[in-house]
């Protein structure tokens, strides 16, 4: 469900109806465009590597940075499967590992998570009426509207002249001036 950006803000940007393109299908290429913003943007996260359930109501997770969780911390859980969700941080094993309360979790010794998941305290909304990261997520989710759209890879500019068009690598750096205050100095724009 897109954070900051809506699905009548983008069909408004677009000029495109509701019956042309529904809610769902803007709101999937919102999600897409704040995931690739969103993992660039300060926020409070880590990659997970590692998962062990040593019973049916804990779950330890092994992150690949100090996570500096506490113990009662609600924490968003994603990319680990049976786990995914809003988690209590019950114990605080070292800076690497924390462990989580879980519901019928099948108790095995530590595994992979591959490819890693993420557990972070706070999510896109901390960036509510930042314009600029608003944005940025907005300009990306253009990008991906075209990509979806532009046939035989082509776009089509306001003149009706056609264009090649590629959504390419340089995408995120289109946007950096934009979210360049907020940017992660441990991520990997720059």
């Amino acid at each position: 469900m897109p954070v900051l950006v809506s699905a009548a803000e983008l069909r408004a940007v677009l000029g495109v109806s509701s019956s042309l393109y529904n809610d769902a299908s803007l709101e999937a290429i919102i999600d897409t465009a704040e995931d690739a913003i969103g993992d660039f943007l300060i926020q409070w996260k880590v990659d997970l590597d590692l998962e062990k359930s040593d019973s049916v109501t804990r779950t330890h997770l092994r992150s690949t940075a100090p996570h500096n969780f506490y113990v009662g911390q609600t924490v968003t859980i994603s990319g680990v499967t049976g786990h995914n969700g809003n988690k209590v941080v019950e114990e605080i094993v070292d800076s690497y590992v924390f462990v989580i309360t879980t519901t019928g979790a099948t108790v095995h010794d530590y595994r992979s998570i591959i490819p890693n998941g993420r557990a972070a305290a706070n999510t896109l909304s901390q960036y509510n009426n930042v314009k600029a990261v608003e944005e940025a997520v907005l300009q990306i989710a253009i990008d991906v509207f075209q990509s979806r759209l532009a046939a035989g890879g082509t776009q089509q500019a306001l003149d009706y002249t056609p264009a090649p068009y590629r959504m390419g690598r340089t995408l995120l750096y289109k946007v950096t001036g934009l979210i360049s205050k907020y940017i992660d100095s441990n991520s990997q724009v720059g």
